[in-house]
């Protein structure tokens, strides 16, 4: 099944994802766990045009649903908190900005894009609640299930946290994403393989795969460029075997909403395929 397929059984019509920035950092940014972010992320890689933090949740719904306006008639939204950490704020702040968006007009649901160690028992209690009325997906950034390279790009969590996070959402009958990324410093094909064999005994009901992309400005970027790190210089034909291998190990109920991510070209370093996801769907399927 595909991610329109999943969408479909829950919900009537179709439904669109409208990303908005709420203006929250991250633990791992804001020195609450640590400084500087992961050392490939640079958010501005993959926020809409119609994302601006300076607006309102509102203004920026409503922005998106102009954006996407052609595509189909009668849309329903989904509202995505999708920069940088979605649940890391207080949790009376967090519920007035998802209780904001929800009140738009044709918003079905909430998509939250957050980390392991930042979903607290008070926040999932109240997704438990919006669920009931709502579609509610919690995106987790699992990233890999190895602790050395979680440390190497300083994700400032650990795989048992993820394990925990995974376990606690999914018992309140919460959708369950994962975000995993392919091709991070020092990992072997059998160390991403590994990676999905134990999200496939997990409670997920989602994988966002992506290759890792070094992106201009960021600290992987200088760390490549003065040979501390060393990624892949892989071709879209060799990252599609890859995944046509993980395809096998993955659990066959767990819904791949894509393989690949697309940053602006401008700002990527390496791997420099221009492909759309469609694109590299018709290679995926070719293995």
């Amino acid at each position: 099944m595909d991610y329109a397929g999943f969408l479909a059984q829950r919900l009537d019509g179709k439904v669109q994802k409208i990303a908005v920035d709420a203006g929250l950092s991250c633990p791992n940014r804001d020195g609450t766990l640590g400084w500087g972010g992961c050392t490939y992320c640079d958010n501005r890689a993959f926020n809409p045009p119609y994302c601006d933090r300076a607006m309102s949740v509102t203004q920026q719904i409503e922005a998106g649903k102009c954006f996407f306006a052609n595509k189909y008639p009668d849309m329903r939204y989904l509202v995505y908190f999708q920069a940088y950490t979605a649940t890391h704020a207080s949790f009376e702040h967090l519920r007035s900005l998802y209780d904001e968006a929800l009140s738009v007009d044709g918003v079905v649901g909430l998509v939250l894009a957050t980390r392991p160690d930042c979903v607290t028992d008070e926040l999932l209690d109240y997704l438990q609640q919006v669920n009931e009325s709502h579609m509610v997906i919690v995106e987790l950034g699992v990233e890999t299930a190895h602790d050395r390279t979680l440390q190497l790009v300083n994700r400032c969590h650990d795989w048992t946290s993820s394990l925990m996070a995974i376990e606690r959402i999914a018992a309140r009958n919460i959708a369950v994403g994962v975000h995993l990324i392919l091709g991070l410093p020092g990992e072997s094909d059998d160390d991403m393989c590994s990676t999905v064999t134990q999200i496939s005994q997990l409670p997920v009901s989602l994988v966002k795969f992506h290759q890792l992309q070094v992106l201009r400005g960021t600290v992987l970027a200088r760390q490549v460029e003065r040979g501390e790190v060393m990624v892949r210089d892989w071709t879209a034909q060799q990252y599609a075997e890859l995944c046509a291998r993980l395809a096998t190990l993955l659990r066959s109920d767990i819904v791949v909403e894509r393989w690949v991510a697309q940053a602006p070209p401008s700002m990527v370093i390496t791997p420099r395929w221009g492909l759309k996801p469609a694109q590299f769907q018709q290679l995926l399927d070719s293995k």
